[in-house]
């Protein structure tokens, strides 16, 4: 059996799924699989991936189920102990999983891991050095579009990991249920983050591990109507699932104040439409996301302490002039 599964998922692709392969190809820690899962691919991307590879297993859905359902597919084929989720518009540096795993034997208290991530357009710029969360319910990669030199350039804890460039364990996914398919795609990450730390797990920064990431190739760009309308859609959702009981009370005025925020950056900027019909399903679908919270708290084995230990303060005077739904800055949470 592989030490590690990467998981990889192609939705018209092109020519970045076997750009990704190749980065693979020059990996120095070899104990892996590669599962790609076609999402109902429509531009014949998949005819043009190289299948003869020994370590490779494709897997066609029969629809789109996007990032969640495809990475949740492609889990159920996996045979290692980890899970490496890797876009397929992410391309790591040949000693990326080597040190992934070096940080996952040096650091066993840690159950999954988050990549250093430069704008593979601009690779003098940050795209992430983990994902961190604030008491409203936002979230952001930590040091996005920040200059490289003036980055974290320190392992250590995070809140989650960007599933760009992740990898988790096999077990405790599964534990989970893996990702909310109700998500799509979007905040996916940042709920499965929320709902391992309820139960106790713990994600690490790996300094060492670093991906060029280009980021939404695939679904028309970080401000395009789909990505801010799933971003601010399961927002919403991961607050509702997943805030302990204590800290939602405590912290839902500025939950509430964040949402009031956005909608009005978002009139501003032409993506009011867009951000009413988000805003609007996600309360739509709030009965089916508070009977998952059942669960998700019921399963809760740590205390409101521990998680307001890693809940940072979002200062709602701050202007909002970063991505809707995701943080493009740390201007906003300095």
């Amino acid at each position: 059996m592989p030490k590690v599964s990467i998981i990889i998922i192609n939705f018209n692709g092109g020519a970045l799924n076997n750009q990704c392969l190749a980065a693979l190809d020059r990996q120095t820690f070899r104990d892996f699989e590669i599962i790609l899962v076609d999402n109902a691919s429509t531009d014949g991307s998949l005819a043009t991936v190289d299948c003869s590879r020994p370590n490779l297993t494709v897997i066609p859905s029969p629809t789109n189920t996007g990032f969640a359902g495809g990475n949740n597919l492609g889990a159920k084929s996996a045979q290692g102990a980890w899970l490496a989720l890797l876009n397929n518009d992410a391309f790591p540096d040949p000693d990326w999983l080597e040190h992934l795993v070096k940080a996952a034997e040096a650091h066993p208290e840690f159950d999954f891991f988050s990549s250093r991530q430069y704008c593979f357009n601009a690779p003098h710029l940050m795209d992430g050095t983990g994902d961190m969360l604030a008491t409203n319910g936002r979230a952001w990669r930590r040091d996005y579009h920040v200059p490289a030199w003036r980055a974290t350039n320190i392992s250590g804890e995070v809140f989650g990991a960007c599933a760009a460039a992740a990898m988790y364990r096999r077990s405790d996914f599964e534990a989970t249920g893996g990702f909310d398919e109700d998500f799509f795609c979007h905040f996916e990450d940042v709920d499965l983050a929320f709902r391992l730390r309820l139960i106790g797990k713990r994600c690490f920064y790996a300094n060492e591990a670093v991906v060029y990431h280009i980021g939404s190739a695939t679904a028309g760009g970080e401000d395009s109507d789909f990505a801010v309308y799933q971003g601010m859609r399961n927002a919403v959702w991961t607050y509702a699932k997943c805030m302990p009981r204590g800290l939602l009370l405590k912290n839902l005025h500025r939950h509430l104040l964040r949402n009031a925020r956005e909608l009005y950056y978002a009139l501003r900027t032409g993506k009011g439409r867009v951000a009413l019909r988000a805003k609007f399903h996600a309360l739509k679908a709030l009965p089916k996301m508070l009977r998952k919270r059942r669960a998700i708290q019921l399963a809760r084995t740590v205390a409101d302490a521990d998680i307001a230990a890693w809940l940072l303060r979002d200062p709602g005077h701050m202007p909002v002039e970063t991505e809707i739904g995701m943080g493009k800055t740390e201007r906003d949470y300095a």
